[in-house]
Parts: structure tokens; sequence; C-alpha cells
């Protein structure tokens, strides 16, 4: 079975693990994504930090929120630091994706015992029109 975007989503896991090993658990979220920024970008890839996303509903936003960060406009990743995932972190990541035309994301947590969670939504599966939908690659 081919993954979608395996390479990106590849060395994302790898930077992950580097990140992990080499600063351990117990720092804030927003720590572990500015090491994981820099990290990625060392290895090559196009990263944004924070990123505005509209959310939209019958052609009006009505919401946003901001992205940990995006990877070549193609994988959205959250990053927590907490005990365990909650289905609420995945219900977050899953809305990400619904409110976007990018269709992995990868959910990372930096807690006692490191792991992640690989999502992927289709975009011909998603609810919210195309034209309502949000282009990350187009919007800033």
């Amino acid at each position: 079975m081919k993954l979608k975007h395996k390479k990106i989503t590849d060395k994302i896991i790898s930077a992950f693990y580097e990140v992990y090993n080499e600063l351990g658990f117990g720092f804030l979220e927003s720590v572990y994504e500015t090491a994981l920024f820099i990290v990625l970008k060392g290895h090559g890839l196009s990263v944004e930090r924070q990123k505005k996303i509209n959310v939209y509903f019958r052609g009006q936003v009505i919401g946003e929120f901001k992205a940990d960060l995006i990877i070549n406009q193609k994988v959205i990743v959250e990053i927590k630091a907490v005990k365990s995932f909650a289905p609420e972190h995945e219900a977050q990541i899953l809305n990400y994706l619904k409110s976007t035309n990018i269709e992995v994301g990868l959910l990372v947590n930096f807690g006692p015992k490191f792991m992640f969670k690989r999502f992927v939504f289709d975009n011909s599966r998603k609810e919210i029109s195309v034209n309502s939908r949000n282009s990350v690659a187009n919007k800033k």
C-alpha cells in the first residue's frame, strides 16, 4: 500500500525523533514547534509556522485556526506535549484537514511516551466545497 506524501511524512517523523531524542519531554509545545521547525528546514523542507487557516460555511468565513506547522503545503503537523492523545486532539487535526485542501496530517506528541498518528482525509471525501474551502497555497 502506497501512503500519500510518504517521503514528506517520513522526513517529518525522522525530524520528530531527532527533536525528542535531543530535548526529551517536559517542555511547552511552542518549544517543540520551534525545534521541529529548525530540523525540518534543515532537511530542506518548506515549513510554515502558525499558519492562519479560515473555516468556511456556505461561502462565508465563520472561524479560523492556526496550524502548528504546514510542510511543503502538503502535510499539517499538530504538536502536543501531553500524557497521551485525547479524542479532541484527533478531532482537531481532522477538522484542520476538512477545512483545507491538505489531505495528510500528523499528530505528534512530545509527552512522556513519544507517539505520532497519521491522518488522511482525501479531498474527494470532504463535504466543504472546493470553491469555499481555504486554499492554503493562495491565502496568507
